[in-house]
């Protein structure tokens, strides 16, 4: 059998940017090499890991000269986990990176004129800023670095945190999330702990077996907590021991809900959702405007950063009394109510028909009487006759998954032809795609970017479109 060769240690190698998904790159022997955790201006040995035709991944054997823009991590999991892979970084520079990195789509794929953005808007808090986060229950968990090397017997395989990149069997035990305020770290901690005296079993993926699946925690600006335990299969009494335990030691838990999901993977979209105890949702509040948040509502994860991005958004659209607007991609209609009181009427988009559900509840929840909201596929909803019943719009906002819009969404707008276009993506590089399709009949006014996820590479991009 023949060996296969041992990858090289690269030695003194400069790292000479970032790339677009939070990687470090450099170059030797003209090679490009993709390294995580690592800073431009760092000099380090790399371990080659992956030779590809085009390109090679590696990872730190040893820094030699540790970058300017460098600074201390400040999580014990980093390194480790998926999440926060900038924490090396200080955040100034985050913010450059980004803002490079979405002038980079433009210049690299948009391949369109556009103006100097403007300044980027930090996020408020750097930590503490997610309000929902899912922990995986796992009966084999990760094995840290630090555990291999010690040569130590193992005998705690049971963890509750987050999956390893790209290994979805591999779960690692977190101790302590800097993501979320409290109570999270402290349920999460607490129900793992009570699992493993009460014997519970941890869920297995790969055998497709156990008890204890999935935790879902969601926290709102007003004060309240929703909890979802997610188990793969029923056991009313452990289950219903479990619950009153945690509502009895949590009473601040406003909404305590349980699912039970047999399924090969972990999504509840499709699964019926029981309240246990409190109300079946939270509440969010945002300028005076509240709205009830479920257990499968989209609301935006950095709910300080989203009254942020939604003022960008109405400052870049600035809505009119006799405007008509259509808000594409609406979700559960945050953007369509927060604009509403501004404009003649807001007409909401949205493939998922439980989001539209919200969106209702919650303009009437808000007593707004001139939004409408229409569920289905954006690119057949938007028919000329269609358009023509509802009413022209004098602008339109988008915000799209991060594929971005359809095609034949964008020859549908092209067609509607609105005055002004507000285009809001979480994927800069998708955006830059697309308006490079909307080019033939607008131009780019302005653009702003919103940090909604420190120590990550994402970032929001809001552009402003103005008809030819």
């Amino acid at each position: 059998m023949r060996k296969k060769r041992p990858l090289p240690l690269l030695r003194d190698v400069r790292i000479t940017g970032v790339a677009s998904e939070g990687k470090a790159v450099a170059r030797y022997d003209d090679m490009v090499i993709f390294i995580p955790f690592m800073a431009p201006g760092d000099i380090a040995d790399i371990r080659v890991t992956k030779k590809r035709k085009k390109y090679l991944e590696g990872s730190i054997a040893e820094l030699k000269t540790p970058s300017d823009f460098r600074t201390d991590p400040f999580c014990g999991h980093f390194g480790t986990c998926g999440g926060c892979k900038w924490q090396h970084l200080n955040y100034d520079q985050q913010l450059s990176f980004k803002q490079q990195q979405i002038i980079d789509h433009f210049t690299r794929i948009g391949k369109v004129g556009f103006p100097d953005p403007e300044p980027i808007l930090p996020s408020g808090k750097t930590k503490y800023y997610r309000n929902k986060l899912e922990f995986t229950f796992t009966s084999r968990r990760w094995l840290t670095e630090e555990e291999v090397k010690s040569g130590d017997e193992i005998s705690e395989f049971r963890a509750a945190g987050f999956h390893i990149p790209g290994r979805f069997d591999k779960v690692l035990d977190i101790y302590y999330c800097y993501l979320q305020r409290e109570p999270s770290n402290s349920i999460r901690l607490a129900i793992k702990n009570y699992a493993i005296a009460n014997d519970l079993e941890f869920f297995d993926l790969l055998k497709q077996k156990g008890f204890l699946r999935t935790l879902i925690i969601r926290t709102s600006s007003s004060g309240e907590l929703m909890v979802i335990l997610v188990f793969f299969r029923e056991e009313k009494e452990a289950r219903e021991s479990l619950l009153k335990w945690l509502s009895a030691n949590f009473p601040g838990i406003t909404s305590l809900m349980y699912v039970i999901n047999p399924k090969g993977n972990d999504t509840i979209g499709d699964l019926e959702v029981n309240c246990f105890s409190g109300r079946d949702h939270i509440i969010e509040e945002m300028e005076g405007l509240r709205y009830r948040v479920g257990p499968k509502s989209f609301y935006q994860t950095n709910s300080e950063q989203a009254y942020e991005l939604y003022k960008v958004v109405r400052n870049f659209a600035i809505p009119q009394k006799h405007e008509v607007i259509y808000d594409l991609y609406t979700g559960t209609g945050t953007i369509a109510s927060f604009i509403a009181n501004q404009c003649k009427s807001v007409m909401g988009f949205e493939y998922v028909p439980e989001a539209v559900e919200d969106a209702r509840f919650n303009a009437a929840f808000n007593n707004i009487e001139n939004t409408v909201f229409y569920s289905g596929d954006i690119k057949d909803l938007l028919t000329p006759e269609f358009v023509a019943d509802i009413g022209k719009p004098h602008t339109i906002i988008t915000d799209p998954p991060r594929t971005g819009m359809h095609q034949e969404v964008i020859k549908r707008i092209l067609e509607i032809s609105p005055a002004k276009i507000v285009y809001i993506s979480c994927n800069s590089a998708t955006q830059a795609r697309d308006i490079m399709l909307l080019d033939a009949g607008y131009r780019i006014e302005r653009m702003r970017a919103v940090d909604m996820f420190p120590h990550t590479h994402h970032v929001e991009n809001v552009a402003l479109l103005l008809k030819r």
